[in-house]
């Protein structure tokens, strides 16, 4: 008897991306996998985005929301309405291969206990390298910063081949996640409050605190654009990024670590911050200065507005135990092999 396969549901939450959806659709229904569908997610687009999808794919589901929920409270709305085996979170700006499910789906299907993967993202304007969005897949330091392998801060590695074994690591890029549709809701799916950025390594780290594992599949390719909605040096980005991490570490750490932590961040945001005013970059200091009064003001009023892990002690994957700032700015490491050192 012909093994069914799960069902996967591909979920492209767009905010005014009617270019990426007629440059990268096309790519996306040469998928072979069996039994997949398409749904996009709409977050009360102001372009000809739905009526563009209505004529061209009429196949293609939509989900319509009133307002612009950002990524996180987006997907969550999206995803309630949404009956699946797996999800596929699917960055518009995302160019798949035609093979690309099967190796995450088979991957998946081996151990129980792995509730998500990537696949390998490269660049879509220079293939030959990995992609800052979550290059072979993500890690986290002992200071709460994000890095991955092929990307450290903002040098991204030539892909070689260096990355091409699946294998434990922190968080899966939300440009491109599959994740078991039972664990993301029984995690409580992307924290709301953050609106967007980081949301994906939040989920991820509670995800690991409820027992599960989170996996690379190098062997399944896309490219990404990247930066398509917020692009790099954009002021609220910066806020984000550095108000979500702050919330984040409180969440997900415990005990004296968690303040020594946080201390220990303030202080280096605040080099930072300074650093760049020092060569008048005025936004990102005022980015970092307003991320850090909103992270006091979250602890204040807003901490009940946000997912909390159930356990903060369960053991992790993919998380290193030194600074990665001191060794990229003082030490000169700019790669993960130079600062994940294997036997």
């Amino acid at each position: 008897m012909m093994q069914i396969q799960p069902a996967v549901a591909i979920v492209i939450l767009n905010w005014n991306g009617k270019k990426y959806l007629e440059e990268f659709l096309p790519f996306l229904f040469t998928t072979t996998y069996p039994r997949y569908r398409v749904i996009v997610a709409d977050n009360g687009s102001s372009d000809d985005s739905l009526s563009f999808l209505q004529e061209t794919y009429p196949s293609i589901e939509i989900i319509r929301l009133d307002d612009n929920y950002g990524f996180a409270k987006g997907y969550n709305m999206a995803l309630k309405q949404v009956e699946a085996d797996y999800y596929i979170l699917l960055n518009s700006d995302v160019k798949v291969t035609a093979g690309w499910i099967e190796p995450m789906i088979s991957l998946l299907g081996q151990d129980q206990q792995i509730a998500a993967c990537q696949p390998k993202l490269l660049s879509y304007h220079q293939p030959a390298y990995f992609e800052y969005a979550g290059g072979a897949g993500g890690w986290l330091d002992h200071y709460g910063y994000p890095f991955a392998m092929g990307r450290v801060f903002d040098i991204c590695e030539a892909d070689t081949g260096q990355y091409n074994q699946p294998r434990a690591i922190f968080w899966a890029s939300g440009a491109a996640l599959c994740v078991r549709a039972s664990v993301f809701h029984e995690a409580g799916g992307f924290d709301d409050y953050f609106f967007a950025h980081q949301e994906e390594i939040d989920l991820c780290w509670r995800i690991q605190l409820l027992g599960y594992k989170i996996y690379s599949c190098p062997s399944s390719v896309v490219y990404h654009v990247g930066g398509g909605t917020l692009p790099k040096g954009n002021s609220l980005k910066t806020y984000l990024n550095f108000r979500n991490n702050n919330i984040m570490i409180y969440k997900n750490m415990y005990g004296w670590r968690k303040w020594y932590v946080l201390t220990a961040r303030a202080l280096l945001d605040t080099v930072s911050a300074f650093k760049s005013l020092l060569k008048g970059d005025r936004g990102f200091f005022a980015a970092v200065f307003r991320a850090h009064l909103s992270f006091i003001k979250w602890i204040w009023t807003d901490r009940k507005k946000s997912v909390f892990p159930k356990n903060k002690k369960a053991p992790l994957q993919g998380y290193l135990r030194k600074n990665i700032a001191w060794a990229y700015f003082i030490q000169g490491k700019k790669k993960f092999s130079e600062l994940v050192c294997e036997k």
